[in-house]
């Protein structure tokens, strides 16, 4: 009997697995059946039925049953089922838990969801799978900007400022300060100097996931995970006893930003002595500091001056009356979103950030700096007071005749009555500062007796300086009591003067106001890129129609034949048949389009979206005189928004296709090779895309600059700490938006062409390439700087070093410094991958 039992059960498993084996082998049938119907979602259900009855299948299907994945997930994501997408990839991730491609899908979908974080994990755990994968690597750089800002760096980096915090935090803890809590702790630096200092309880707590868990690391690396706690949660929802026992006697913090209070040091603050903080020292009492509450830092106070700055102009102010023959005077009033801030009611930051120590062309001072406020953050009462207070008046005078470009600010930050950090651009500082534009003036010229005029505030956590104008020294005004806020009898004799001037213009409601980014402004200024544009876009529109005088053709009747009302005429009948056909597809404003229109017949499409940057190329069409059909905009001729690139019509191809090919940060345009594959096809005979080529070039330096602010140098800018290992998981290899003009370096070879990427002919491009480089000066190899000559044709060529290119530069930064000397010769091995350079050195 027992044999007969065993024989039953034999029997009954050898059923069971054929039955297993015809399932698996139907399932994968019906999900190449669904594939070849493209039900990618049934298909999916079946790979998931067949590996999970078939685990030893998980090698042979792994490459179909990805592709089925992510088109399933497209689909998913196309419909907005974000759940079921997530459930997808999860289940996905049971199965092959440790595979990178997969893992870098999951975080492009979380990326292009704004769950950054998360997508960092995915794209972190693909690169350590494989350190290969270049997809997963270019995406975990690209987001780890966003997690980690390169300040951090920096900051780290600098060993006076990291040193001034760690005195000013033992003299407080030495004094009997035990209970610290440090708000926005970041890498936990000064949570560390706090219990080094012997502090009997140290709280931290951070509002970014990442920084939280790089926190964590980092403390508990120093051993210190104990006696430090470090809390996910932002420093306003802190509560006790449920996140800390009960009130701290010290708050340490570095909540500031180049304006001072950009980061909420205020609110954080204010919350803070409310709530989490002993009383402060009652005045004239002696009494134990383990017994009142302080903040470190104790103060701080904020001075401006008044510049004149080339850079910061043309990136602020269009300069231009004339474009490449395109007329901008008084049709349009530009602004940079610095200026729109001051009216807007959103939360806008009022100003950008600039190191003017390195800023291309310099600067100059036209003031002497003036004290603009000062602020106890031991004072409750004092900074809950600083967002009711009324702008005020502060003047400021002319002692350098210029022009007026910006109001600078910077601050120093007293950390106690010792202790001191300043951010003034003549320091050796880790700090930016504060830029504040000038716009929206008549007249910015200024001369020596003048006075610079501005109205401040402190509003939306942001330190506004708004309402920039000049006083000419004729209106006679008394300065001699120049106190912070102006005397009524001064302010009343100000609004006197400045209602008989017409330095500040006001927005004339007639005048369409078009806000660009100050890359979009400074584009606007480049007189070189129009001007190269319009000639190498002539050269094709004749080749293509030669029998038609370009002059001639010139909408502005400054040619030799047409005339502009005749030509206006002929156009409203109808669409000249002979008429060609331009698209631009750079990325934001662009005149292009209306350059191109003014060259002859021609059909131009602008790829603007914005409908005030589109208002704004209309008026100044027709301004221009332009016929109402020559411009129009190709996304609103578009189904489907995202194939951007297609047929002007069914029977038409296009003459000319503009591509943006470079970033205005130095890096090439995402998918850019795959758009001119497309472009290519789109093109008439004789039909070109521009840029038709690129070539990348670039040199050996020396700069110990990019070096501290790629990653952080060891463990002696930290005092000891070790920090470098886990905040440098976060470097990247390229450092972007930089003033080669500027740049803290040495060359140590000549520069030399590294690649060329070719649009119109792919067969010429390389996906790799070797590059011998002479070493001319002996020193350590640590950058790569990169730029681009950009060909429109073989005639026409724009340089992206250039000085007054609005490109900016980008470098490639060294792991390991190369120690060389003269005569040697480096090798490089330079790579391009899905718009991604890879540049380095054969050992």
């Amino acid at each position: 009997m027992p044999n007969s039992n065993a024989k039953l059960h034999s029997n009954h498993r050898g059923g069971r697995e054929a039955s297993r084996r015809e399932l698996v082998s139907r399932s994968l049938q019906s999900a190449q059946h669904c594939l070849e119907n493209q039900d990618f979602g049934t298909a999916y259900a079946h790979y998931l039925l067949v590996l999970n009855l078939a685990p030893e299948l998980k090698t042979t299907v792994k490459e179909t049953f990805q592709f089925t994945l992510f088109k399933w997930a497209e689909e998913l994501d196309s419909v907005a089922r974000i759940q079921d997408l997530f459930n997808c990839y999860e289940q996905a991730l049971e199965l092959y838990p440790n595979d990178e491609v997969i893992c870098n899908s999951m975080g492009e979908h979380l990326f292009r969801m704004g769950f950054r974080d998360e997508a960092a994990g995915y794209f972190h755990k693909a690169v350590k799978l494989n350190p290969d994968f270049a997809d997963a690597k270019e995406n975990f750089y690209r987001v780890a900007n966003w997690l980690v800002e390169r300040w951090h760096f920096i900051m780290l980096n600098d060993a006076r400022r990291n040193l001034t915090y760690l005195r000013a935090i033992e003299k407080a803890v030495h004094s009997g300060s035990k209970s610290v809590l440090d708000i926005g702790t970041g890498t936990g630096i000064l949570s560390m100097f706090a219990k080094k200092a012997g502090a009997s309880f140290v709280y931290a707590c951070e509002l970014s996931k990442t920084m939280y868990e790089l926190a964590r690391d980092v403390v508990a690396a120093n051993n210190m995970e104990r006696e430090i706690k470090v809390l996910h949660v932002k420093s306003l929802d802190l509560e006790i006893p449920k996140h800390i026992p009960e009130r701290v006697s010290l708050v340490v913090t570095e909540t500031v930003d180049a304006g001072l209070f950009g980061e909420g040091i205020v609110e954080s603050l204010i919350h803070a002595w409310e709530h989490l903080l002993l009383q402060p020292k009652p005045k004239n009492q002696d009494i134990s500091a383990g017994d009142y509450g302080r903040v470190i830092p104790a103060s701080a106070t904020i001075f401006g001056m008044a510049v004149e700055c080339k850079e910061i102009r043309r990136h602020h102010r269009v300069g231009m009356q004339e474009v490449a023959g395109v007329c901008l005077s008084n049709s349009v009033q530009f602004f940079s979103p610095t200026y729109a801030a001051a009216g807007s009611e959103e939360t806008v930051e009022p100003y950008t950030t600039e190191k003017l120590s390195r800023i291309p062309g310099g600067y100059r001072a036209l003031t002497e700096p003036c004290q603009v406020m000062t602020v106890d953050f031991n004072n409750l009462q004092e900074l809950k007071s600083l967002a009711a207070r009324k702008p005020w008046k502060l003047s400021l005078p002319v002692t350098e005749g210029g022009i007026l470009d910006a109001v600078v600010v910077w601050f120093v930050l007293q950390l106690d009555d010792e202790h001191s950090l300043s951010t003034s651009p003549s320091e050796e500082t880790c700090w930016e500062q504060a830029v504040y534009p000038v716009q929206g003036l008549l007249d910015y010229s200024v001369k020596t007796g003048d006075t610079v005029i501005m109205e401040v505030c402190c509003q939306d956590c942001y330190l506004k300086i708004q309402k920039i104008s000049s006083l000419p020294s004729e209106c006679g005004m008394d300065f001699s009591d120049r106190d912070n806020t102006m005397s009524l009898g001064n302010e009343a004799e100000l609004c006197n003067a400045l209602a008989g001037l017409q330095t500040s213009t006001k927005q004339d409601g007639n005048t369409p106001v078009c806000v660009l980014e100050s890359t979009e402004i400074a584009l606007l200024n480049d007189v070189t890129y129009h001007e190269c544009f319009k000639a190498a876009m002539s050269k094709v529109l004749l080749s293509l129609n030669p029998s038609k005088d370009l002059h001639s053709m010139d909408v502005d009747g400054h040619g030799s034949g047409i005339n502009p009302q005749e030509h206006q005429n002929k156009s409203s009948v109808g669409v000249d048949p002979d008429a060609l056909y331009i698209l631009d597809v750079s990325e934001g404003f662009s005149i292009l389009p209306i350059i191109a229109g003014k060259l002859g017949p021609v059909r131009a499409y602008s790829s603007v979206e914005k409908e005030q940057h589109q208002a704004a190329l209309h008026v100044i069409a027709e301004a221009n005189h332009f016929p109402k059909e020559t411009l129009e905009f190709w996304l609103s001729h578009l189904e489907e928004e995202s194939v951007v690139l297609q047929r002007p019509k069914s029977d038409k191809l296009w003459s000319i296709i503009i591509l943006d090919v470079i970033e205005t940060s130095g890096l090439i345009q995402q998918e850019v090779m795959e758009k001119a594959a497309i472009s290519r096809c789109l093109l008439h005979s004789g039909g070109k895309i521009f840029p038709q080529y690129v070539l990348v070039y670039g040199m050996l330096v020396e700069s110990e600059s990019l070096l501290l602010e790629s990653a952080v140098q060891g463990t002696e800018p930290t005092l000891g700490f070790n920090i470098a290992p886990f905040i440098n998981q976060f470097k990247v290899p390229v450092r972007v938006y930089l003033d080669l003009s500027t740049l803290p370096c040495v060359p140590l070879s000549k520069p030399a062409e590294l690649l060329r990427l070719d649009l119109m002919n792919p067969l010429l491009n390389s996906p790799s390439r070797e590059v011998k480089m002479q070493i001319c000066k002996s020193g350590r190899v640590t950058a790569i700087p990169f730029w681009y000559h950009i060909h429109l044709d073989e005639d026409h060529s724009l340089n992206t070093s250039d000085e007054c290119s609005h490109w900016k530069q980008a470098a490639v930064v060294l792991d390991e410094p190369i120690p060389v000397q003269a005569g040697d010769e480096l090798v490089l091995d330079v790579q391009h991958h899905k718009s991604n350079i890879s540049i380095t050195v054969k050992r």
